[in-house]
């Protein structure tokens, strides 16, 4: 059975994207799943991390990525075709990992979710807005074990088509207290979605990303998301902590090619931080 988990988060830079990769690669190489990571950020880093520069410019002329997807809502002649989308054997280990695959993003989602709001405004019913992305790819999710969204940096139409086709949303966050601040406001929110929609969505937690041990401020923040978790509707904070790492930073560049994920993982932290997430991750989901 397919589960797919968005990971969101309204403020930018908290790793969310870092963290996407590494638990699709995790995933697919240590516990043998068939993954794919769709790419809703307009920025593209999952598709720039995970694919040939040259390869992901042809896929964009093609019309093959998700941006064009959410175009063809409003076009004639649809181009987008979602397997044709999906990239096989993504990452840069070992030349690509065999059953992990990427449904790539387009530079220009951002100003394509402005105009879908602008060409919609006068219907009353947005509700197909938010299942674009479902009722495009959702026949090719049942060929996956794991589905993994990476979202913008908001909660708007863009990210709302990716919780459609979730199970379960996971929030990235420093523990900083300005990032921690808008959690209540992320559950608020989607809990919002899920009264409007009957969607199922379940939280799945919250981790912990670029953590630094020699802040003080990271450290009583910890306390606080592990004891408000029930409370404040997020569910749990993961014991898995990630901590601020150049190394892991660095081995998210697709140049940057890796025989082993312990080659692309340089350090012993980050591998094993991330291998311990992702064994967090599929026990909760019981795979």
């Amino acid at each position: 059975m397919t589960v797919s988990i968005s990971l969101i988060n309204m403020k930018g830079g908290v790793g969310k994207t870092t963290l996407t990769i590494a638990l699709a690669e995790f995933m697919a190489i240590e516990h043998g799943l068939r993954v794919l990571v769709i790419d809703l950020d307009p920025q593209s880093n999952a598709s720039a991390c995970l694919m040939d520069l040259e390869q992901w410019k042809r896929q964009n002329m093609r019309g093959q990525t998700v941006m064009r997807l959410f175009l063809d809502s409003f076009k004639d002649w649809p181009v987008f075709s979602p397997r044709e989308a999906v990239v096989k054997n993504a990452s840069n280990i070992g030349g690509g990992i065999e059953g992990l695959d990427l449904m790539p993003s387009g530079t220009e989602l951002m100003d394509l979710q402005d105009s879908l709001m602008t060409i919609y405004s006068e219907q009353e019913d947005r509700s197909p807005l938010i299942y674009l992305l479902r009722d495009a790819i959702g026949n090719i999710l049942q060929d996956y074990d794991m589905v993994l969204i990476d979202c913008p940096p908001s909660l708007g139409l863009i990210t709302q088509n990716g919780l459609a086709i979730s199970d379960y949303y996971l929030i990235p966050v420093i523990p900083e207290t300005m990032s921690i601040h808008g959690i209540p406001q992320i559950v608020t929110r989607v809990n919002r979605f899920k009264k409007q929609t009957g969607s199922s969505l379940e939280p799945m937690g919250v981790v912990a990303t670029r953590y630094r041990q020699q802040n003080p401020e990271h450290f009583l923040n910890l306390s606080d998301l592990r004891a408000g978790a029930q409370k404040k509707g997020y569910r749990r904070l993961f014991e898995t902590i990630i901590h601020e790492s150049t190394p892991a930073a660095n081995a998210v560049n697709f140049r940057r090619q890796a025989a082993k994920l312990r080659e692309k993982y340089a350090s012993p932290r980050p591998f094993n931080e991330y291998r311990e997430l992702s064994r967090e991750v599929l026990n909760h989901v019981g795979k």
